[in-house]
């Protein structure tokens, strides 16, 4: 899995449900809906720090090289949903 996506998940399973762990996950989950056009509420980037920021960034040059989707995403995003779940 690639350093981006590591991060993300270790960032969500160290507080699943913080409010940036929830705007990451949210921002993942958008990513997985092209035809929506990854509509995502920018504004809610306010509510990161910096490092976090960063990896959210990080998060939208992963889809813009087309690697939002595949084996290694499908992965990533099934650890996210669960440490979101399981809380």
């Amino acid at each position: 899995m690639s350093a981006d996506l590591e991060a993300l998940v270790a960032e969500i399973a160290a507080a699943p449900h913080s409010a940036a762990a929830l705007t990451l996950y949210a921002l993942a989950s958008t990513l997985e809906f092209e035809q929506a056009g990854y509509l995502f509420k920018l504004v809610k980037l306010r509510d990161l720090s910096e490092p976090q920021r960063l990896l959210a960034y990080h998060l939208m040059e992963l889809m813009a090289e087309g690697r939002n989707r595949g084996d290694e995403w499908q992965q990533a995003k099934a650890r996210m949903d669960a440490l979101v779940r399981a809380g």
